[in-house]
C-alpha cells in the first residue's frame, strides 16, 4: 500500500511538474507571439512614414536647389547691403542642409543605415542646426527692414557692412564649434544604447534637456509672431497710404517679400514647435517619434523662401541678361 501511495503521490507531482512546465511554455509564447505582433506593428508604421518623409525630402532636395540655383544667379548683381549679406548667409545655409538630404533619403528608402554613428549624427544634427540659422538670419532681415520702414534709416545705416560680416563669421564660427560637441555629447549618449543599422533616433534624449528645449519652442514661436504681425502692420499703413497705387512702390515690394518670410517663418516653424511641447512630456512614445519626425521635416520646406525674390521683374532681368 505504501508502495501504491508513494507511485500515485510521485505521479501527481510529476504530473504537476509537467503542468507548470506546459504552463511556462504557454506563457512564454504567448509573450512571445505578443512581442513580435508589437515589433510587426512598429515596422508597418516605420515603413508606412518612411515613406511619407521620403516624399517629402526629394522634393525638399528638388525644388530647394532649383530654388537655391535661381537665387544664386540673382544675387550676383545684387547690393552688399546689410540685408543681402543676411540672405547670402541664408542661402549658404539652405546649401549645407540640402548637401545632407539625399543620405536622409538613402536611410528612408533602405530601412538602414551603414555609414558610421558619426555621420548619423551629423546629418541628424544638420536638420536642426538649418532649422535655427534659417530663424537667426530671418529675424535679421524683417528687424533690418523694419528699422528702415520707420524713417530711422540714420540708425540702419550705424551697422556698417562690416559689422555684418564680423556678425556672420562669429556666427559660422560657434556652429563649426558647436556641431562637433552636440554630434559627440549629445546625440551618441542616446546613439550608445540603439541599434546601430538605425539613425535619427534621439527621441529620448530630449528627456534630459526639457527646460532648455521649452525655452527655444517659446522663444521661436513668440518672435515669429511679433514679426509677423509686425510686418502685415507695415504693409497696412503702405496700404492706407497709398491706396491703388501702392504695388507700384518700391517700398510695397520689399515688405511684400519681409512678409512672405514672416509667413514662411509662421508655416514652417511654428507647427513643429507647438507640437513639440506635447511631444517633449511624451517622448518615450515611439509613434510619436514618427509623428515628430515628420513635422520636423515640414520645417525644411522654407528652403523655397529664395522664391520670394523671384518676383516678375526680377525674372524679366535675370532672363534678359541671359540672353
Amino acid at each position: 500500500m505504501q508502495r501504491k501511495t508513494s507511485f500515485h503521490s510521485s505521479t501527481h507531482s510529476d504530473g504537476r511538474r509537467y503542468f507548470g512546465l506546459k504552463m511556462d511554455s504557454a506563457h512564454t509564447t504567448i509573450a512571445y507571439t505578443s512581442e513580435q505582433a508589437t515589433t510587426d506593428n512598429r515596422m508597418n508604421s516605420n515603413s508606412k512614414y518612411n515613406a511619407v518623409l521620403t516624399a517629402i525630402y526629394c522634393v525638399v532636395l528638388l525644388s530647394g536647389t532649383v530654388s537655391l540655383s535661381l537665387m544664386t544667379h540673382i544675387m550676383k548683381s545684387s547690393s552688399t547691403s546689410i540685408t543681402s549679406i543676411a540672405v547670402l548667409n541664408l542661402i549658404f545655409t539652405h546649401f549645407i542642409f540640402l548637401f545632407t538630404v539625399p543620405f536622409r533619403i538613402y536611410y528612408y528608402v533602405g530601412g538602414s543605415w551603414d555609414l558610421g554613428e558619426w555621420w548619423c549624427s551629423t546629418v541628424s544634427a544638420m536638420i536642426h542646426i538649418h532649422m535655427y540659422m534659417s530663424f537667426l538670419f530671418y529675424v535679421i532681415i524683417l528687424i533690418m527692414r523694419l528699422i528702415v520702414f520707420y524713417h530711422k534709416r540714420e540708425k540702419a545705416d550705424a551697422f556698417h557692412r562690416v559689422h555684418a560680416l564680423v556678425f556672420c563669421t562669429v556666427v559660422w564660427l560657434t556652429v563649426l564649434v558647436a556641431v562637433p560637441c552636440v554630434t559627440t555629447f549629445y546625440y551618441r549618449k542616446n546613439n550608445a544604447t540603439s541599434d546601430n543599422n538605425t539613425c535619427f533616433t534621439f527621441g529620448k534624449t530630449i528627456q534630459d534637456y526639457q527646460t532648455i528645449n521649452y525655452i527655444i519652442s517659446i522663444v521661436i514661436v513668440v518672435v515669429t509672431a511679433v514679426l509677423t504681425g509686425l510686418q502685415a502692420n507695415v504693409l497696412r499703413v503702405l496700404y492706407k497710404t497709398h491706396h491703388q497705387g501702392c504695388t507700384s512702390q518700391q517700398d510695397f515690394g520689399v515688405q511684400l517679400k519681409s512678409l512672405g518670410f514672416a509667413l514662411i517663418m509662421t508655416v514652417c516653424f511654428i507647427p513643429y514647435h507647438m507640437f513639440r511641447f506635447y511631444y517633449i512630456e511624451h517622448s518615450n512614445d515611439s509613434e510619436l517619434e514618427n509623428i515628430n519626425e515628420v513635422f520636423l521635416t515640414l520645417t525644411t520646406f522654407n528652403c523655397l523662401d529664395m522664391l520670394t525674390f523671384l518676383g516678375r521683374r526680377t525674372c524679366y532681368s535675370c532672363f534678359l541678361r541671359e540672353a
